[in-house]
């Protein structure tokens, strides 16, 4: 039949599925607080996101954004630094805006939470004990006490979409809420650290850099048992597993 459109199949996982039909995205998300925090943090973040075309639970239905992901972990970006630089100045006019009214995790949740993953990564032999430790010492930088800010909080390369030189809109805001701003700007440079000069030069605000390299290890170390199991390849180069080895490179 002509022009009929296809279903692409974006993610899919046992928490949510995401899937493409022409300009709309559906989203199904068995837990909808999740879709709740993303619905309003969307109304609420001073940035471009998706429009909101229809929500018929548990599916959201949103409108594509114009051009491109900044990039995707694992590859080399091809956005050009102007791109990076207004980017970060994106995640700025967000960690300015007004704290939205529900809370986010706690630093005392993140680190007992961190060392259980540290925990498991060891007993089950999935990284070497020498990685695993000196990531977890690396991560003591990043939990400290912070001053909260609006953060997506889960600001992955591949959630934020420029058309040349400009933010056309940031996506997946499910896990928005009060945070560390810091954490943003390491988890958008993830896996891209060459990019993170041009991040900063666009939020425009002296950060310590010890904190950026931490949130990169907290991040990492949290990931890697939920990849496995749900059938993602956090070894596959460039990714999480790579950004653990860097650490020790310094």
């Amino acid at each position: 039949m002509p022009n009929m459109q296809q279903v692409e199949v974006v993610v899919a996982h046992h928490e949510r599925v995401t899937m493409r039909v022409g300009d709309v995205f559906l989203k199904i998300d068995a837990d909808q607080t999740r879709t709740d925090v993303e619905v309003e943090a969307m109304a609420l973040a001073p940035v471009p996101t998706p429009e909101v075309r229809w929500r018929k639970p548990p599916v959201l239905a949103l409108a594509a954004l114009p051009g491109t992901a900044l990039g995707r972990l694992g590859a080399p970006s091809t956005a050009s630094r102007a791109a990076w630089a207004a980017a970060g100045a994106a995640v700025r006019m967000l960690h300015d805006a007004p704290l939205p009214p529900w809370p986010g995790r706690s630093l005392e949740e993140i680190t007992s939470h961190l060392d259980r993953e540290c925990q498991w990564l060891v007993t089950n032999g999935v990284l070497p004990t020498d990685l695993v430790t000196h990531n977890r010492q690396v991560a003591d930088a990043a939990l400290r006490p912070w001053t909260p800010a609006f953060t997506h909080g889960d600001l992955q390369i591949s959630h934020v979409f420029v058309d040349g030189d400009q933010v056309t809109g940031v996506l997946d805001w499910s896990e928005a809420g009060r945070g560390d701003g810091l954490y943003d700007l390491a988890s958008l440079t993830l896996g891209h650290e060459e990019h993170l000069g041009d991040v900063l030069v666009g939020y425009g605000a002296e950060v310590d850099l010890d904190v950026i390299r931490g949130w990169w290890s907290v991040r990492s170390l949290l990931a890697i048992r939920w990849l496995v199991e749900h059938g993602f390849d956090p070894s596959s180069p460039g990714c999480e597993v790579d950004v653990l080895r860097a650490r020790l490179r310094g």
